[in-house]
């Protein structure tokens, strides 16, 4: 790709977000109705290329359980306030009526109460036990306290989530996790990510892992742009991304590991962008804090909101416009892609000509300037 020059000293690529491409419509359309959006990792099959992100104002055991039976899968955080607290309803409900410039100060203050090994086996159970894929998220830091715990409890889909995760972490204060040893002893299939780069997807698909997250998670809610300067806008990501999966599959036999686009995911046509560069699946928050059965009544925060020493993240409001179902399935009742993303993503593909995801990751696609 070619280099610009930043000035005399640096050059770097050109990168693109979603909103700067376009999907271009091949010579065929199909019925809506004829597509198929559904997905596979490991052995679970899911009806919905959806996996709901692990923050509190989305998802709780209850949600879970309801987005499994609309035909996605949900992460229960298990550094969330589910696992630190017997009830955190009381407290949800105080976090929604936090002044704005509190927020940041008391999120920290809540989060501080410790995880408890035997919250992370209730919650877990609780999902288990109305019949739905279980998947729980745990940082690269908590993972070694925590996993025997998770492992023990009986969960199906185990995510290592941060907001960049590395085959290779360097610390001289203690000894890292090994994700490729990790990875190899447990006997479930592991998520693992953030990342944004060809090499570094390279080097976690080399682990083992059965997918990998692009991006740094959090979207509308987190400030690591800001605050860390670190930014790779997703299309790009995704892309080169997309191609080490291709370069892995070669290097390791036929070997296949999902890639799935974390954060960023607005609206429904940045779902149906990000699978047309190359994702197999996409994590999604922000769209769903709006459901009326979301825990944080109509706000959105992620983990990055509660560091206790460089918070990048923020409380957003969002408000309530519908139920789970409705944003996902419809119908809709607003012209702005935050409802009915699943049949927006069915219509885009039906519109380009393409019968399933796999089909639509080779849909042509434009550089568009964004709208105003």
């Amino acid at each position: 790709m070619t280099q610009v020059e930043i000035g005399r000293g640096k050059t770097g690529r050109r990168a693109y977000a979603l909103d700067e491409i376009g999907i271009v419509p091949s010579r065929r359309t199909r019925d809506p109705e004829e597509v198929s959006i559904s997905w596979q990792i490991d052995a679970y099959r899911f009806e919905l290329p959806l996996v709901v992100s692990p923050m509190d104002s989305v998802v709780s055991p209850k949600t879970a359980i309801e987005i499994g039976r609309l035909g996605g899968l949900a992460v229960l955080d298990l550094e969330g306030l589910w696992t630190r607290y017997d009830d955190p309803t009381p407290l949800l409900e105080e976090v929604a009526t936090l002044d704005q410039a509190a927020a940041t100060r008391r999120l920290q203050e809540i989060y501080t109460a410790p995880i408890k090994d035997e919250l992370i086996a209730r919650r877990i159970e609780e999902i288990r036990a109305a019949g739905v894929t279980t998947a729980v998220r745990l940082s690269p830091q908590r993972t070694v306290q925590h996993h025997k715990a998770v492992i023990d409890a009986g969960v199906d889909i185990f995510v290592i989530r941060g907001t960049t995760v590395s085959a290779e972490h360097v610390s001289g204060r203690a000894e890292p996790l090994n994700l490729k040893q990790f990875i190899y002893e447990l006997d479930v299939p592991v998520i693992v990510g953030g990342c944004a780069t060809y090499t570094a997807a390279l080097h976690l698909m080399r682990t083992g892992a059965a997918g990998v997250l692009v991006g740094f998670g959090g979207g509308a809610s987190h400030t690591t742009r800001n605050v860390l300067g670190v930014v790779v806008p997703m299309a790009t990501a995704i892309s080169d991304v997309a191609a080490a999966r291709r370069d892995y599959m070669d290097e390791s036999g036929g070997r296949y590991v999902h890639v799935i686009a974390d954060g960023g995911m607005g609206g429904s046509g940045d779902i149906a962008k990000a699978i047309a560069c190359g994702a197999d699946a996409v994590m999604v928050g922000s769209p769903l804090a709006r459901a009326a059965e979301a825990p944080g009544r109509g706000f959105h925060w992620g983990s990055e909101a509660h560091h206790p020493d460089l918070p990048r993240g923020r409380r957003v409001e969002f408000g309530t416009i519908g139920t789970l179902e409705q944003i996902l399935h419809g119908p809709s009742s607003v012209a702005d892609g935050s409802m009915n993303l699943m049949g927006a993503l069915r219509r885009t593909m039906a519109t380009a000509g393409y019968s399933d995801l796999k089909e639509f990751q080779r849909v042509e696609v434009v550089v568009a300037p964004p709208q105003p």
